[in-house]
């Protein structure tokens, strides 16, 4: 009877899925299924995993010796993703990596169709991740925070974080991904964190700085002043910019 291994759609809840379905069918027909998202399936036999992190530390360090960084890397990425099937894909994965001669060159067999969708799945959530660090525009709050609100389809935060972390060092700054309920701290002078599971006060995010709004109105103002009507072409713009980035741009949005 195939085993499906169901989880919180976190990295360490996939992990500690992982890490079980491995010990206990490797050689096996085994599933990762996402808590909330499954679909019951005939002739299974399903358990919960709870998130573990010294299972997901194991499962790490098994993945970085014996696959490589790089696989490793691919991996993590894929499972930030919006796919559900993508713990399955990571598990079948690291099984056909134990059928090739080098398993640290895994990730070159993308005629493999598990091996292709992990390889496809990473690179969607790197190149989201990578409009994001250039897109993401901050506002400063009334309390002196500057806060960002996005909405990804991937679990991108993690991603990012590092990236604005050097960019504003001496900054508090807070970023909510509105999609998945999540938020990635920072405060001044020491290292990131994540937030699960708290609610936006919505009024306070609202509550820009005086500076801010006088900043908005200067930046947006520069954005008008530099574009040339004659060469308006909204169908490139939507190419370099799709519309679902554009929401919480300021030079996209009318000042208030």
């Amino acid at each position: 009877m195939r085993q499906i291994y169901v989880c919180t759609d976190t990295i360490t809840g996939l992990y500690s899925a992982l890490h079980d379905a491995w010990k206990d069918c490797r050689d096996g027909d085994a599933g990762i299924e996402i808590r909330g998202k499954m679909q019951q399936q005939l002739f299974c036999e399903y358990q919960t995993v709870e998130e573990c992190e010294q299972k997901a530390a194991r499962l790490e360090r098994m993945i970085k010796r014996y696959l490589g960084y790089n696989a490793y890397w691919d991996i993590y990425h894929a499972l930030l993703s919006e796919d559900g099937e993508k713990g399955t894909a990571v598990f079948r994965t690291m099984q056909e990596s134990r059928r090739i001669r080098d398993s640290r060159r895994i990730m070159d067999h993308l005629g493999d169709p598990d091996v292709a969708k992990v390889f496809a799945l990473s690179r969607s959530v790197s190149n989201e991740a990578h409009i994001y660090e250039e897109f993401i525009r901050f506002r400063e709050l009334e309390n002196g925070i500057l806060f960002s609100e996005i909405t990804p389809k991937s679990q991108i935060l993690t991603c990012v974080a590092d990236h604005f972390t050097d960019r504003f060092p001496l900054e508090n700054w807070m970023i909510y991904d509105k999609t998945h309920c999540v938020f990635l701290i920072h405060k001044a002078g020491e290292k990131w964190g994540l937030v699960w599971g708290e609610q936006l006060d919505r009024e306070a995010a609202d509550r820009v700085s005086k500076k801010e709004k006088e900043y908005e109105q200067l930046w947006k103002g520069f954005f008008e002043s530099v574009a040339i009507a004659e060469r308006k072409n909204l169908k490139c713009q939507q190419n370099h910019l799709p519309l679902r980035y554009r929401e919480k741009m300021t030079e996209m949005t009318d000042c208030t």
